[in-house]
């Protein structure tokens, strides 16, 4: 199953874990558009539940449509990560899976046609789980990311249009880190290089003002000219608005 180490996916890799016993295996991507942080999490999981674990790397910057971050840039990316997950699934005799679950199902989300388009199963969708309820599960089941904050790939950060480089992601990358170990829990920092659109919790923001000469300094250091806070807050997908 594809697995991110998010709190959807530790929750359906628990579940199947748990019916199937050791005729599973969790496939997580390892690319420049997720943060390390994610990989190490994902390997953490997985080995604190005894599944099988491994790491591929579909090369989604080699497709045009990713590198030039079209509209449908998750479409191209998911579809040559869920290939590379068919084809290990087939070679096991395995039944390919994901976590998208009912609550994904009302945003801009390309990469769920590339999901259907190959005929991958979403289990929680079809066993009609929203996001709410998944967290309220993984809590019961006392999976370490039942409140982990949601994620999203590293070119999110970067507006439509705007080539996606390795260089651009790494930068977003080491911000959002630098803020993370500020203990700020929910981050996007929105690549407008060169200026950073920081969107936190509007609850944190007295927080990031009392810090703010560290993260201006910081943030210049990345090569970032002008540091911004997005007084509407963090939103999910807000290029997509």
């Amino acid at each position: 199953m594809a697995f991110s180490g998010g709190v959807d996916s530790s929750f359906l890799l628990k579940v199947a874990k748990d019916v199937l016993g050791d005729k599973v295996i969790a496939v997580t991507a390892v690319t420049p558009l997720q943060p390390d942080y994610e990989r190490l999490r994902a390997e953490k999981i997985a080995r604190s539940l005894g599944v099988k674990h491994v790491t591929i790397d579909p090369k989604p910057l080699n497709r045009k449509a990713v590198k030039d971050n079209t509209k449908n840039r998750c479409y191209h990316c998911k579809l040559a990560l869920m290939q590379q997950l068919k084809r290990i699934a087939k070679s096991c005799g395995y039944v390919a899976v994901e976590a998208t679950s009912k609550s994904d199902l009302g945003y801009h989300r390309p990469g769920v046609k590339a999901v259907r388009c190959l005929g991958i199963s979403s289990p929680l969708v079809d066993a009609g789980f929203n996001k709410k309820e998944i967290r309220q599960a993984a809590r019961r089941l006392k999976l370490a990311t039942w409140n982990a904050p949601s994620a999203a790939c590293l070119a999110s950060r970067i507006p439509y249009g705007t080539t996606i480089t390795k260089e651009r992601l790494r930068r977003i990358e080491k911000a959002e880190d630098y803020l993370r170990r500020l203990r700020f829990k929910q981050i996007r920092v929105r690549d407008h290089h060169p200026v950073a659109r920081i969107e936190i919790d509007s609850r944190e923001f007295e927080k990031l003002l009392r810090e703010r000469t560290k993260v201006v300094r910081y943030f210049k250091n990345l090569g970032y000219n002008f540091v911004t806070l997005d007084l509407t807050g963090y939103k999910t997908g807000s290029f997509d608005l």
